[in-house]
């Protein structure tokens, strides 16, 4: 795996189901076409995150088909859907065994060699804080749970489930993230029982064994403090805080996957702390959404932590709205962005295709939509350009920009990766105007009087000699949203 890996995300459930439409016969992943996978390879990707192969609830299935608001989503996203086109959700988890669907461990496993094969990592998900409420441990352990008395159900009968285990009714509080209200198709784990992270660890080093890395699902709320602060009204004095972390523990004694950390609430260095090599960095993506983009990026590029080679930068994913719908005009200059920041570079299955339509997780088919050849074209450059070593061994830097003849500079980003001679140079404008700026390049420079900035988005070339360079810096002007990737050559 590259230094700043390529990752691609594919909702497994709806792919293997239109390659089996497109391929007129039933398909698993022990049995995708090679060809898909070598266009992954040739597509420059370092690892492919198969999101949804482990085993679905039958009661999360259940609640997902009868969802008032999840039957909105699914009007929204493909009209005419129907009972056998939600799969249930892929974070209702029944078993850490890959689903019937996906061909079981044989097909896990198929796919894993054939990835492999090719020099491509394989990334799962382990989903840390809760289970579907049809998982054996729920009837076996289920201490192993969050449990709340008969008063703590009859006050907040939404947050609970109501089960008879061994002739005993009992409460288990559902999954939740303390801001939203509660996920009521999972059971809350208790990371205060020490059974419990047992056992977890012994589902991922299972997981671990047929996988290259594992990316871990809301991983901040196993952290001490904040599953205190989420469950202590309706653990009360029975659990007390463990003295030490669940990931500092685990990811010493299992070490050999690469750990990608989903988090927020700018807790990405805490996790890199206790030991994941990556961490979600949504705050790149709000920034390309607030409305003064080119400061807040600025800012976030410049901060010095968390290191920015172990962030995983990303434009969409599954929970979040398709790109080509919510960037705009923006679009050219954020998949530029993304694509050529230090880090883990994250896209998401139809994102290159300019899809539109964000399909909620627990459909198992997605709708048809027209590729957009621009969108297509666009991230095949980029994809391109980025696979460039320099953009990999190279040295990442924020470059000065100044005015290029008015005051619309402050919309343009710059910065640059150099290799010894190799010099590459991303310019973006985040404005909503046509802008103007001279970028400090000269410190950069190889040798030589005169260099050739060729476009890789466009194939233009633009000569500049080092006495004008050294002078004012590049001169650049760019429409609203548009970006310059150039590879800078020293004309002979």
């Amino acid at each position: 795996m590259r230094a700043h890996p390529h990752l691609l995300e594919i909702s497994a459930w709806p792919w293997l189901e239109r390659l089996s439409r497109a391929e007129r016969r039933h398909i698993t992943l022990a049995d995708v076409p090679p060809r898909c996978w070598d266009r992954i390879a040739q597509d420059g990707f370092d690892c492919v995150f198969l999101m949804g192969v482990w085993r679905r609830s039958d009661i999360g299935r259940e609640i997902a088909r009868g969802h008032a608001d999840l039957i909105a989503e699914y009007d929204r996203a493909l009209p005419g859907w129907t009972d056998a086109d939600v799969a249930g959700s892929p974070y209702c988890i029944q078993a850490y065994e890959p689903d019937r669907r996906m061909g079981g461990w044989r097909g896990l496993d198929a796919a894993h060699a054939e990835l492999r094969h090719r020099g491509i990592s394989l990334i799962l998900d382990f989903v840390p804080n809760h289970t579907a409420f049809d998982h054996v441990w729920v009837e076996q352990f289920p201490d192993r749970y969050v449990l709340g008395t008969t008063d703590d159900d009859r006050q907040a009968p939404g947050e609970f489930r109501a089960m008879t285990i061994r002739g005993r009714s009992v409460s288990i509080a559902c999954g939740r993230d303390p801001y939203f209200p509660p996920w009521t198709d999972v059971a809350q784990l208790n990371y205060f029982n020490p059974d419990t992270r047992d056992a977890m660890r012994t589902t991922l080093r299972t997981v671990a064994s047929h996988c290259d890395g594992v990316r871990c699902d809301m991983a901040m709320l196993v952290f001490n403090d904040v599953f205190d602060r989420t469950w202590r009204r309706v653990l009360r004095d029975r659990w007390d805080v463990p003295a030490t972390e669940f990931w500092r523990e685990t990811t010493w004694m299992i070490p050999q996957p690469v750990y990608l950390a989903e988090v927020y609430w700018n807790l990405e260095n805490r996790v890199l702390d206790e030991g994941f090599q990556f961490a979600y960095d949504k705050r790149l993506l709000d920034a390309l959404h607030a409305s003064d983009r080119s400061r807040k990026l600025l800012d976030l590029l410049t901060a010095r932590d968390p290191d920015p080679a172990r962030l995983c930068r990303f434009i969409e994913n599954h929970d979040e709205p398709r790109s080509a719908a919510a960037l705009g005009e923006q679009l050219p200059a954020a998949v530029c962005i993304m694509a050529t920041l230090p880090g883990m570079r994250f896209f998401f299955a139809g994102q290159r295709e300019g899809r539109r339509i964000r399909t909620p997780v627990q459909l198992g088919r997605w709708p048809d939509e027209v590729v957009n050849p621009q969108v297509q074209e666009l991230h095949r450059r980029v994809l391109e350009f980025a696979s460039q070593p320099v953009l990999h061994d190279g040295v990442w830097r924020i470059l000065n920009v100044s005015s290029g003849g008015d005051d619309s500079w402050g919309n343009v980003l710059a910065y640059r990766w150099r290799l010894e001679e190799l010099l590459a140079v991303i310019v973006a404008n985040l404005g909503d105007v046509r802008s103007r700026a001279h970028v400090d390049v000269a410190g950069d420079l190889p040798a030589g009087a005169e260099f050739d900035f060729v476009d890789r988005l466009t194939g233009e070339s633009y000569r500049w000699g080092r006495d004008s360079l050294n002078a004012r810096g590049l001169w650049v002007q760019l429409e609203p949203g548009r970006a310059h990737l150039f590879t800078v050559y020293q004309v002979q």
